[in-house]
């Protein structure tokens, strides 16, 4: 299989995958278990350079995780490969603790590729040794698993899960998934905890009757899953803008204050911890002047 990177692979040695039942047990067995109480930020853009905006932002708000897309993982000419890597143009700062976020395509998961799991790990902790980003103690993977690729992704995070457990240059080191709506529905990952993505949460093509980025009546189908849910969760909501051309007209999509707040409150009546540990997609400075202060206060209140 060719999984081809920039940068050189760290080799050592794969230990037996843990049973895939007794990860699912631990899964269940950690259903209560309530998140610190954090606030954090998704950053997802191709280069890491903050703006005076950006960094008060971060003071302001206490925000101690910024879960950073490092790189896609999407298909290319049959084989899974890596794409849109981040490029580091100024140091990251110690007082955030930074989370390494992969983003897989689906289609990557429909079937198993044998070393992808490896390589992947790999490139992450070679990025951290090469931009000089410490205390690294979390990777995130990001997927929009189906029915269909669910099995063959959960077996994927068990691979990552031993590797990162095994590997001599990490330890005591976390793996979370980000969860969507749907997949509530669905046994949990093999994972400490999940990123319950509050967004994109409707068909594009309705725009004209629901907001696509979200709408409560989108979401209130998928409430009744939360409060049994066998896995912890931190909650993520959006503050960033959709811009597409629809027959040559612009449409702008993003989400009203009040809506955000309204899907909040009913998701946290039902599970009130997930009121513990709160992302906003994304850090942006244009993302930070379209809210009001209180309106960021609201949502990162716990």
């Amino acid at each position: 299989m060719k999984f081809v990177f920039s940068l050189f692979t760290i080799h050592h040695s794969l230990a037996r995958s843990a049973p895939w039942l007794l990860l699912m047990l631990l899964a269940g067995c950690s259903k209560t278990t309530t998140l610190p109480e954090q606030n954090a930020v998704y950053y997802w853009r191709t280069e890491w350079r903050l703006d005076s905006t950006e960094r008060a932002f971060i003071q302001q708000y206490d925000i101690r995780k910024v879960y950073c897309r490092y790189f896609d993982v999407v298909m290319q000419d049959g084989e899974p490969m890596p794409n849109a890597t981040i490029n580091f143009v100024e140091p990251v700062a110690d007082s955030v603790e930074i989370v390494p976020t992969v983003y897989m395509t689906e289609d990557c998961m429909h079937q198993q590729h044998e070393g992808l799991a490896k390589k992947l790990v790999d490139r992450v902790l070679q990025m951290n040794e090469t931009n000089d980003i410490k205390s690294v103690r979390e990777l995130q993977i990001d997927c929009d698993y189906t029915a269909r690729s669910r099995q063959t992704y959960y077996h994927f995070l068990e691979e990552v899960r031993n590797i990162l457990s095994n590997h001599k240059a990490v330890e005591n080191f976390q793996l979370s998934t980000t969860i969507r709506l749907h997949q509530l529905s669905m046994a949990p990952p093999p994972v400490d905890y999940g990123v319950l993505m509050v967004y994109n949460t409707g068909d594009p093509r309705r725009f004209a009757e629901r907001n696509p980025i979200l709408d409560i009546r989108d979401v209130k189908p998928y409430v009744r899953y939360l409060a049994d849910y066998p896995l912890p969760l931190a909650a993520a909501y959006p503050v960033y803008l959709w811009q597409r051309h629809i027959d040559g007209v612009r449409i702008d999509h993003w989400v009203e204050s009040d809506e955000i707040l309204r899907v909040k409150a009913d998701l946290e009546k039902e599970r009130p911890s997930l009121s513990a540990s709160i992302l906003t997609y994304h850090l942006d400075h244009e993302n930070i002047n379209r809210y009001q202060p209180e309106t960021y206060e609201k949502i990162y209140h716990h």
